[in-house]
């Protein structure tokens, strides 16, 4: 399927899930719970939460917000396919490989582009490449941007995931591992990557941003297609705190500190130079990163047999919805 096809196809798509939603919105009841999460990979989420932004802008409809916690993608794609949340966020890539495997979700914004993960080892490691990890312990949470970041890097090294003994923990259990010694390398992520770095000295052996995908925030299919009205206001919540964040970064980056309990220099990596929060619009951009991306959910089969990729990041990428509410400054 070629890229224009893709990028028609997610354009098209989110105007006609829209339309039936935007039909029935003027006779629809208020909604009683709008479900959400927040994540201290999102720095945003926490923003938003922090001022109750959101609440709000749902008070006169007497919507309440319930904010889940987000522990990493693979947790918010959870519960956005047991139907937990509305709206959740996570990797572009992790959300591509959901999309993929079943999970109904549409992406119609995104929260950053961050260079969010990294292959990390500890000071006193003889490792110094990408090589030396063959035969290696490697932590990396599963179904999230630092494991796919993982399979990633090692194919550019001539290695596989049966190259290396894969350890599946939750990115803070990984990086208490590595530091305890009981792996020998783990694909880090914000902000307990730069936590490992500042606090305990932790190199970091491959880096390579164009390898981290995306900040998608999701929305499940069918809330976006039946209460339009309601992810527009979320959308617009998020605009306020990303446009808040790049004029107050230090602020942010204090309340991250405060939120996820890392030291204001850990969070300020974090925020101000591993961040961009300039492009919240889906576009063409996000398509062809996915695009790139994507040959490796079928080169190791984490996608099911017969699975259309390029299908599912059509039907991912919502590059149409989020334009009315997106602040164009």
């Amino acid at each position: 399927m070629k890229r224009r096809t893709i990028l028609q196809l997610a354009a098209s798509g989110a105007t006609i899930a829209a339309l039936p939603g935007l039909a029935r919105a003027a006779t629809q009841a208020p909604l009683k719970e709008l479900r959400l999460d927040y994540a201290y990979y999102s720095p945003t989420s926490l923003v938003l939460r922090r001022f109750g932004w959101l609440e709000d802008a749902f008070k006169p409809d007497g919507t309440s917000i319930k904010w889940v916690l987000s522990a990493g993608s693979n947790r918010a794609l959870e519960y956005l396919n047991a139907n937990s949340i509305d709206i959740g966020s996570s990797a572009g890539l992790a959300a591509l490989l959901a999309r993929a495997n079943g999970n109904p979700i549409r992406a119609p914004y995104i929260f950053s582009r961050p260079e969010w993960t990294a292959l990390v080892v500890r000071k006193d490691s003889p490792i110094r490449s990408l090589a030396d990890l063959k035969g290696k312990k490697v932590a990396a949470t599963k179904g999230t941007d630092p494991y796919l970041f993982l399979l990633r890097a090692l194919k550019t090294a001539g290695l596989k995931r049966g190259d290396i003994e894969h350890v599946s923990l939750q990115h803070a259990d990984g990086r208490a591992a590595l530091e305890q010694g009981k792996v020998d390398a783990w694909a880090g992520l914000d902000p307990h990557m730069a936590a490992s770095e500042l606090e305990a000295g932790s190199r970091l052996i491959y880096r390579n941003v164009a390898f981290n995908t995306y900040g998608f925030l999701n929305v499940r299919e069918d809330f976006l297609a039946s209460r339009p009205a309601e992810v527009g206001k979320v959308i617009q919540a998020y605009e306020r705190a990303r446009a808040w964040i790049r004029a107050n970064p230090a602020e942010a980056a204090k309340i991250l500190s405060e939120e996820a309990k890392v030291s204001l220099p850990v969070a300020l990596l974090q925020v101000k130079l591993r961040s961009d929060f300039s492009n919240p619009q889906p576009s063409s951009e996000h398509v062809k990163a996915l695009l790139v991306a994507a040959p490796i959910l079928a080169e190791e089969a984490l996608v099911k047999p017969g699975a259309d990729v390029n299908r599912a990041i059509a039907d991912l990428v919502d590059t149409r919805f989020a334009a009315p509410f997106i602040n164009k400054a």
